[in-house]
């Protein structure tokens, strides 16, 4: 009987595998089969079953999907799969009814997993005890043998029982996690050892409409005024977290006003929305922004379903669909006569309702003032009326013409239309009068004059006129003093002071003004150039004037070729011939202004003293002719093949040039500078004693160091107030304080030194120049108060000399008396 059972079992397996072709939708799986029953579980994608009795429970939990069940081809699989499966219960409860002899062969059936794909909804809440999902079948499954589950959610999600029962512990959110891939394991309890090999298998979270559409942040979109009926404006892309291949994802919109200019589709599979133009009726100088708002709402086609709202912008482009007028219908302008061209005279407005970019005025003037005035487009696209031309008001004072406005690029249906659009304005100009300086009748002037001698120096005349109607005198200047050309004030004539030279300058060009003949008159230039022409006042000047005869040269040989230059404008025709006939060389003349020396002989060589040269008169050809006599030396060289020199012999100068001449007295110059610089230099690092007109002998007083001041103190002093002291050098103090002390100056014994001295003072008193410089070194003189500081007439001993007085004199002398002194502490007293 178990044999039976199990080959029934066998059989409804096959049947159940051979369904699996037909839908993938749901699973049979077998529980412990009990004879005489058809107890079974099916899965479907949104629960399981155990009996035909539960099936309209089934239904009952998912009636918020049923209609979308209904809709899918998943669901008639699904059914399918059921009446099959109730069909094969029967069979297979009919056959079990009929008794079978036991069968001597046992059919070995294949032991493995059996399931699918596990489906379970979201947002359920947690059951007590927990809800079960499915069950694990496994032919190695007995009572010694568990199930173990691992993977995504095992323990916490999922759990399974002692029966293999698959249950459900917690609330799930397909937004979050959709797909669950879990492994099953069946071990033997006691050793924990695996009893066939692990099977993995998923769990699908079925959706639930429990998500609103989401509309992106600051929709706006655009469309142009001139826009057809159907054009769309822009896209509207709302989301919904729900699971897209259902209702609960998909969307539809609709627009909450403005539906009497857009609409917008109700749904489409990418839940994507199109605003389109509902009638061509938009004028953005109307209204140039809609505010729109829009509803999207998930499960299209039922009154049901979640759904959200915002509002999007839609702003109108404009085009060109206005045409461009005149603000008013005249302009007045006044204009300066001396107004430069491209001045800008005024502003002509135009109105247009559209954008600047749109606005695209043309203007035309009327025939012949369009010579005079012209009008370019500003910024703001109005028109600016300029000048062509200069005005005058002396020849016109008003201008008025007509100005006409259009704009091609218009719509072909513009706003505005209609015989009453201001598309002609009348310009007037008022041309006023100003103070204008002297007008030349010529910008330039261009005179020539020849240079050299002339007999009459006028070389034109320049004229200026004042354009206003009061007609001012004009006088004419030169302000360049260096100018050659000289203007007479009154008649303009223009007239050279001095001979011109075409060699030194040969084009003189500068400025004559016009000044009007009253106070403050206003004044104006004009160009001139006086180009200076050509006469025949040079002559002809030899050019390769130093050539080379060869040792090795023989009769016939050209040792070179000369040429002319001419700083005249001439033909340049030259005439080459030698001024004094040569014994040894000969010329020949060539047509292009060149001459060639040839050698008469040879047998030329660096050892003779013999000078070479040759004197070549040329003459120009002008007229007057001019000619020239120019000087040709010739060297006589050592040459290697080719005439390529050697060694030449140099020329004796017989004479120095005047270059040399001049350098070496300017070197006399120098030398006799320097000379008289020194002596004067030493002259004044002398000391001076001048002696007076009257006779009176000043004497100059040098201190040296902190005693007198040392070298660089040359303050004088004057002891002409000594001039009563005695001739025995003895000095005899008077009543008041005296400026030096008293010296004791032993008497002097005059040797041969001291005759010298007086010889040489008498010699000059006596002479006739007025100022006498003596200087002494040995002995002061007998009129020298402080007496001679010289040792010629001291003794050799020092013990009768009393230098006490030093200590009187002052700081200045305060290291002598250290030194001389005899008191120590008087020293000290200084201090």
């Amino acid at each position: 009987m178990q044999l039976e059972t199990d080959t029934a079992d066998l059989k409804l397996r096959r049947i159940i595998h051979l369904l699996k072709g037909f839908s993938n939708q749901g699973r049979l799986l077998k529980g412990p089969w009990n004879p005489g029953t058809s107890m079974f579980i099916i899965f479907t994608r949104s629960s399981v079953f155990t009996s035909k009795s539960k099936l309209s429970l089934y239904f009952t939990m998912m009636k918020q999907s049923a209609c979308r069940q209904l809709t899918e081809p998943g669901f008639w699989a699904g059914v399918l799969v059921v009446l099959c499966t109730l069909s094969m219960g029967a069979d297979v409860h009919q056959d079990l009814k009929t008794q079978s002899m036991p069968s001597r062969v046992l059919k070995r059936h294949k032991r493995d997993w059996n399931w699918d794909k596990l489906y379970v909804s979201e947002e359920l809440p947690p059951q007590n005890p927990p809800g079960k999902i499915g069950k694990l079948d496994n032919t190695f499954f007995n009572t010694s043998s568990r199930y173990i589950l691992s993977g995504e959610g095992a323990n916490k999600f999922f759990t399974v029982n002692e029966n293999g029962d698959i249950n459900v512990n917690a609330k799930l959110d397909r937004e979050e996690k959709s797909i669950y891939k879990l492994s099953a394991s069946i071990i033997n309890k006691e050793s924990g050892k695996p009893l066939d090999k692990d099977e993995t298998f998923v769990i699908v979270v079925l959706d639930i409409n429990d998500n609103s559409p989401v509309f992106p942040p600051d929709l706006s979109g655009s469309i142009s005024e001139s826009s057809e009926t159907g054009s769309i404006v822009m896209t509207v892309n709302a989301t919904d977290a729900d699971d897209g291949s259902t209702l609960n994802g998909k969307i539809e919109y609709k627009l909450l006003n403005g539906t009497d200019l857009f609409y917008i589709n109700k749904k489409r599979l990418d839940n994507v929305g199109e605003i389109r133009l509902l009638k061509s009726s938009l004028d953005r100088e109307k209204q140039s922004q809609y505010i729109i708002a829009i509803q999207a709402k998930d499960l299209p086609g039922k009154e049901i379903g979640n759904s959200a709202t915002t509002t999007v912008t839609i702003n109108i482009n404009d085009a060109n669909d206005n045409i461009a007028t005149f603000k008013k219908g005249k302009y007045t302008f006044n204009v300066k006569e001396d107004s430069k061209q491209e001045y800008e005279i005024g502003v002509l407005d135009v109105d247009d309702k559209d954008e600047i970019q749109n606005k695209d005025p043309t203007f035309t003037i009327q025939h012949e003032f369009d010579e005079v005035f012209d009008i370019k487009l500003n910024n703001e696209k109005d028109g600016i009326l300029t000048l062509k031309v200069p005005l005058d008001y002396e020849t016109r004072n008003i201008y008025t013409f007509h100005v006409n406005v259009d704009e091609h690029t218009v719509s072909k249906s513009p706003d505005n239309q209609g015989p009453n659009l201001q598309k002609t304005a009348e310009v007037s100009i008022n041309v006023t009068d100003v103070d204008e300086p002297p007008v030349f009748n010529q910008t330039k002037y261009n005179f020539s004059f020849y240079e050299g001698q002339f007999s009459s120096p006028i070389i034109g005349a320049v004229l200026a006129k004042d354009p206003d109607k009061t007609g001012n005198k004009i006088r004419y200047s030169i302000e360049d003093s260096n100018c050659p050309v000289a203007v007479d004030p009154v008649q303009g004539h223009l007239s050279v002071k001095r001979q011109l030279d075409r060699e030194q300058q040969s084009l003189h060009t500068f400025k004559v003004t016009a000044h009007e003949d009253v106070p403050n008159g206003l004044m104006s230039y004009a160009l001139v150039n006086l180009t200076v022409l050509d006469i025949n006042d040079n002559a002809p000047e030899i050019t390769n004037g130093t050539l080379h005869v060869c040792e090795s040269d023989t009769a016939g040989t050209i040792i070179g070729t000369v040429g002319a230059n001419d700083k005249d404008e001439s033909s340049q025709r030259f005439t080459f011939t030698l001024a004094k006939k040569s014994t040894n060389f000969t010329l020949r003349r060539h047509p292009n202004n060149t001459a060639s020396i040839e050698l008469k002989h040879g047998g030329f060589s660096t050892e003779s003293s013999m000078k070479y040269e040759l004197e070549i008169e040329i003459k120009d050809g002008g007229n007057p002719e001019k000619q020239s006599i120019n000087l040709v030396q010739i060297k006589v060289c050592t040459c290697h093949a080719g005439r390529r020199i050697e060694y030449c012999k140099a020329f004796a100068q017989t004479g120095v040039s005047a270059s040399a001449l001049l350098a070496i007295l300017l070197c006399i110059v120098t030398i006799l500078v320097i000379v008289i610089l020194i002596v004067l230099r030493r002259r004044y690092q002398k000391e001076v004693l001048v002696i007076k007109s009257s006779g009176d002998i000043h004497e100059q007083l040098v201190s040296y160091d902190e005693e007198g001041g040392g070298e660089m103190d040359t303050n004088g002093y004057d002891v002409s107030i000594l001039s009563s002291a005695c001739q025995d050098s003895s000095f005899r103090p008077g009543l008041g304080p005296s400026l030096y002390a008293v010296v004791k100056k032993p008497p002097a014994c005059k040797g041969d030194m001291g005759m010298m001295i007086e010889v040489k003072k008498d010699e000059a008193d006596h002479d006739w120049i007025p100022y006498d410089t003596l200087h002494i070194y040995g002995y002061e003189g007998s009129e020298s108060l402080a007496g001679s500081l010289s040792s010629l007439d001291s003794s050799s001993s020092g013990s009768n000399l009393d230098y006490d007085f030093l200590h009187e004199w002052g700081p200045r002398f305060r290291t002598l008396a250290q030194l001389y002194g005899v008191d120590d502490s008087d020293t000290d007293s200084f201090d």
